[in-house]
């Protein structure tokens, strides 16, 4: 078993202690451990995301018959038909199928952030994710061949459920888990899925008509519509710094992405510096391709990919193993002094 699972183990019977009759106020709470924070800032995404939900634009017929059903265009028919089918039906019925919306989301962050129903929380927005991809991303673009991690694809909602998953409040016995990610599924599966995820986006940057000189420019310049002052000077002047140097951008950020994908397999110290770069990256993108996941236009369903990136990130990072055996042992010194 892990040295963090010793410390939920720690934390458990240091919690269960502190609720006996004379325990002190301040043994009342135990700070939770490094998988339970990521839970707990997952929560706090979802929450922000059924919060959006709510803004007037969404109440209208255009959310369902414009915004929706849009994302049908360029994809197989298999998969254009139940996302028209389904904006069609949101947008006749808007108010009722927009606040079930935020209903669902919100439920999803409560259900996260209280202990007793994480497990359903998690499965939840795994299923709710994978709804949301096909029907309200069109798949992020990955079939009709215009998917760029710039601005976002292949759609932030996969990483949420990537991030339940990996997150789930379960431990491996007897396997060894380096980072927080791979406590749950083991580190094999968790660094393969990191390899498909960065890899994707990799290949994503050069696809298509990602390689046009022009391409990037025009994206960033777009991005500029109907936003404050000083996010819109960001577009702009990112968008010059491109100018006619897409191709040569989006190869680097390739590369960069590829160092990134193949780097969880490297050397501890390695590995915690591709994981940075790639959080930094994904910072980078959220800001100039993503806007700060457009949350200044009123009409933003979610934070876009950058800070799921970020998150994800933060879940494989590698601790030494000295401080969390030490953390762990003064976590079950106190809960045995309680006895």
């Amino acid at each position: 078993m892990t040295s963090e699972a010793t410390i939920d183990e720690g934390s458990s019977t240091l919690g269960a202690q502190s609720s006996a009759p004379g325990a002190t106020d301040h043994q009342l709470w135990t700070r939770p451990d490094g998988r339970r924070t990521l839970q707990l800032v997952l929560a706090t995404i979802w929450l922000i995301d059924g919060i959006l939900q709510l803004q007037a634009v969404f109440f209208t017929k255009s959310f369902g018959l414009q915004m929706i059903s849009g994302m049908s265009s360029g994809n197989p028919s298999v998969i254009a038909r139940p996302i028209n089918w389904s904006g069609s039906t949101i947008g006749h019925h808007a108010v009722l199928t927009d606040a079930s919306f935020a209903v669902v989301q919100t439920g999803i962050a409560i259900a996260i952030a209280w202990r007793p129903t994480v497990k359903i929380g998690l499965a939840v927005s795994i299923a709710w994710a994978v709804g949301v991809w096909w029907i309200g991303e069109g798949l992020g673009g990955v079939l009709n061949g215009i998917a760029n991690p710039v601005n976002g694809a292949p759609g932030a909602v996969m990483i949420y459920a990537l991030l339940a998953l990996l997150l789930w409040p379960s431990d491996r016995v007897g396997r060894d888990a380096p980072f927080i990610a791979a406590r749950a599924v083991g580190a094999p599966i968790a660094k393969g899925l990191w390899l498909v995820l960065w890899g994707s986006l990799s290949y994503f940057a050069v696809l298509g008509s990602n390689r046009s000189a022009q391409s990037l420019h025009d994206l960033i310049a777009a991005e500029s519509d109907g936003e404050p002052g000083w996010v819109a000077w960001i577009d702009r002047h990112a968008a010059s710094l491109v100018d006619h140097r897409g191709l040569s951008v989006m190869v680097v950020l390739a590369i960069l992405l590829l160092i990134v994908a193949f780097g969880v397999y490297l050397p501890k110290w390695a590995a915690n510096g591709a994981v940075a770069l790639g959080g930094a990256i994904a910072l980078v993108l959220w800001v100039v391709g993503q806007n700060l996941g457009a949350l200044f236009t009123n009409g933003a369903t979610d934070v876009n990919s950058g800070p799921l990136l970020i998150l994800l990130a933060a879940a494989y990072w590698r601790w030494s193993p000295h401080l969390n055996a030490g953390v762990a042992e003064s976590a079950l010194k106190l809960g045995g002094g309680l006895l």
